[in-house]
């Protein structure tokens, strides 16, 4: 497992290309990390480092977490996370991690909480049909119908789609493409929308599985050179074509005696 980032979602816009073309693509400000505590095979039996983002104030902090931040002599962060690594002899405790880790990286997985919709009926909810909208029907138009059988098992299964409270979940995305990236504002442009309304707290990784496809700017690329490739075809045909009508215009032509 590799380190991973935390940020803000900016909102979202539209990044133009060399040849015209233009896609969608959000824009999320990354929060630096600082690394809070290293942990080894010899003391702690894995190795992993323990990084902490966004600034917390003190007076919302238990008195546990003040005396953790006071230990480790860092000041008071709103979110801690521990990603596993393979050498912890790269990192030391205070240093801070950023956008700089995704700089060669090209595909990431995002995870981060959907727009909570409140309570919510079956047909919002998980697109039921409803009951008939004719005769025989009076109150439960928009009802879910039968939610089990007699009295045999006579409950209601677990995980039945019934009427209840909609998003404000964690919803991971996995092989985001990255755009691009500014590692000195710290902002980094990922293709296409994520979960979540603005300012909501984005959880950024590398890929966990391997991504074979090209990225947009490749594609654009390819089209871009093909479509040059054959215009310069069409320009050859057309002198070529010229230079023969030439000569037949010149074999047609008759002698001067």
């Amino acid at each position: 497992m590799t380190l991973g980032l935390i940020g803000k979602k900016m909102g979202m816009t539209r990044e133009f290309f060399n040849s015209g073309i233009s896609i969608p693509v959000t824009v999320i400000k990354i929060e630096k990390g600082r690394i809070i505590d290293i942990y080894t095979k010899e003391k702690n039996g894995y190795s992993a480092v323990k990084l902490g983002f966004i600034k917390q104030k003190n007076s919302k902090l238990t008195k546990q977490m003040k005396g953790f931040f006071a230990k480790k002599n860092t000041e008071p962060k709103k979110i801690i996370k521990e990603y596993r690594v393979e050498k912890v002899e790269d990192f030391k405790t205070g240093s801070e991690i950023g956008l700089e880790i995704l700089k060669d990286v090209k595909f990431i997985d995002v995870r981060s909480k959907t727009i909570g919709k409140g309570f919510a009926g079956v047909m919002k909810k998980y697109n039921f049909g409803g009951l008939r909208a004719s005769h025989g029907v009076s109150v439960s138009h928009r009802s879910h119908g039968s939610t089990g059988q007699n009295q045999d098992p006579g409950k209601v299964f677990k995980g039945k789609k019934m009427a209840g409270h909609m998003g404000s979940k964690f919803r991971t995305l996995l092989n985001l493409e990255i755009i691009k990236s500014d590692i000195e504002n710290g902002l980094i442009y990922i293709k296409g929308s994520i979960p979540g309304s603005k300012n909501t707290t984005v959880f950024l990784r590398k890929s966990k599985k391997i991504v074979n496809r090209k990225t947009s700017k490749d594609k654009f690329t390819q089209v871009s050179e093909a479509s040059k490739t054959a215009g310069k075809k069409d320009s050859q045909k057309k002198e070529t074509q010229k230079k023969e009508e030439n000569k037949q215009v010149k074999k047609e032509e008759p002698k001067k005696k």
